[in-house]
């Protein structure tokens, strides 16, 4: 694949140095993120009621992932582990905003304090593809705050439309956005066409040259807001089938939206010189989509709130309609990305994944290894379906899994949970006191890790505390 040296120019947009390159091995890359997309949310993971044709085509073009996983259960902490390779106690972002969240006399601890932003000094996926001479893009919700005025540019992005600190569209979805990244348009317009119109113009823009488009769209993230003429299609059925019809309209915006850079690609010749990703940040909202047969949703320990749909495309390296059951984590990326581009590890920054393409290109069928969570925070949450209690989504607690073994400590009262994700996938059973041996034996090996990665543990009473 052979590329012409060129610069790209947005005018109007934040906009931010350059580097052009010729690759002849290497693939462009297209990242699209989707905000709070539960695992049965798109079609290719089951989903019985959401119209997602585009995204499925893509998903059969290539490989789908059915135990993959989101970094965290909740935004900002997902999106600062993709973007440095690192588990969450080496950079400091467990979750949103302030560790505590909820009623204080509901904490019987004293939360880690959390930490808005993603160091400066932390290496990004960004930088990652600027070392190799990429074109590189941030278009959409960043929601790493911003050690200066622009977070993505000072980050590793040359172009950043639509990407500050803020979690959530402040002006809805719906233009005006209300976002100083994003200038508002003449008349009425969705943000999710926007980011699309946006993300295709940079791919038209650098057809001849390497590119590294990373676009983390805000839908389907609240508020629940559609575009009426998809919302009216669900309307009908919505109460029979349970569905919420906006929401199921948000999908299908962002269906059209990954079918249109798609379309793009393939009118540019760029099909089979791309690899395409479709991923999600955390679970679904538990309030407003079902994750079933997972339990539980977006903030919580469970299989609902971190395990996530994942498709990789990339035609005559990845076979279309392939399937992986290995677990994968959002730490790979990094480390995939970096052995993909034979980049140098960056110094300083140990990284917590490994290498996944040789699972994409079937070189390999497992990987020995155990995958971790940690979460020293609480998060609020009044009546969740499937949540630990009626007050909390998430109590301080950590997670590791090894093969189909998962184990769940909770700081509160220093108890273990273990769940045989291979026969109990909706962890309705406690099954600690069956497997004694691999009780013990992992919750050792959670403890190691932690005492690794300099994971804080809390410890201190909350003196507000008042017992139930």
């Amino acid at each position: 694949m052979m590329r012409a040296i060129g610069m790209a120019w947005f005018a109007g947009f934040y906009l931010c140095l350059a580097f052009a390159s010729a690759h002849a091995d290497t693939p462009n890359v297209v990242l699209i993120y989707i905000d709070d997309l539960g695992y049965s949310d798109v079609g290719f993971m089951g989903a019985p009621h959401y119209q997602t044709p585009k995204i499925d085509q893509l998903a059969a073009s290539g490989m789908t992932f059915t135990n993959a996983y989101a970094a965290a259960p909740n935004c900002a902490p997902s999106r600062a582990c993709l973007m440095s390779g690192q588990y969450s106690p080496r950079h400091g972002i467990y979750t949103v905003g302030s560790s505590q969240r909820g009623k204080s006399e509901l904490r019987r601890l004293v939360p880690e304090k959390n930490r808005t932003t993603l160091p400066a000094s932390v290496t990004t996926l960004g930088e990652l593809f600027q070392s190799a001479d990429y074109q590189t893009a941030y278009m959409g919700k960043w929601h790493l705050g911003s050690p200066g005025k622009d977070g993505p540019c000072e980050q590793g992005f040359d172009i950043n439309i639509g990407g500050n600190k803020t979690g959530t569209p402040k002006g809805g979805h719906h233009a005006p956005y209300k976002n100083p990244q994003l200038p508002d348009p003449q008349g009425p317009e969705y943000l999710t066409d926007r980011l699309t119109d946006e993300a295709i113009q940079f791919v038209k823009q650098n057809k001849d040259d390497a590119f590294f488009l990373f676009l983390s769209h805000y839908a389907v993230h609240t508020p629940v807001q559609a575009k009426p003429a998809i919302t009216k299609k669900y309307q009908r059925n919505a109460k029979r089938l349970g569905i919420n019809a906006k929401y199921a309209a948000m999908i299908e915006s962002v269906d059209e939206s990954v079918g249109r850079i798609v379309q793009t690609l393939s009118e540019l010749s760029l099909t089979d010189d791309t690899m395409v990703i479709f991923y999600s940040d955390n679970g679904g909202h538990g309030k407003i989509t079902d994750s079933a047969p997972l339990r539980g949703g977006k903030g919580m320990m469970y299989e609902g709130g971190i395990r996530v749909p994942l498709a990789i495309s990339w035609p005559g390296h990845i076979a279309a309609n392939s399937t992986c059951d290995v677990p994968i984590h959002g730490v790979d990326f990094f480390e995939t990305f970096r052995e993909l581009l034979d980049a140098d590890a960056p110094k300083n920054q140990p990284l917590d994944g490994v290498d996944i393409l040789p699972l994409m290109t079937g070189q390999v069928a497992s990987l020995d290894r155990a995958l971790y969570w940690h979460f020293p925070a609480y998060l609020e949450g009044k009546n969740y379906p499937g949540a630990p209690d009626p007050f909390f989504r998430a109590r301080p607690f950590s997670i590791i899994r090894e093969g189909n073994w998962k184990l769940v400590e909770t700081f509160e009262d220093q108890q273990v949970q273990l769940f045989d994700l291979a026969n109990d996938l909706g962890e309705t059973q406690d099954v600690s006191q069956n497997y004694p041996e691999i009780t013990q034996r992992l919750a050792d090996q959670l403890k190691a890790w932690r005492a690794d990665v300099n994971a804080p543990v809390p410890t201190l009473q909350n003196p507000g505390f008042k017992s139930q």
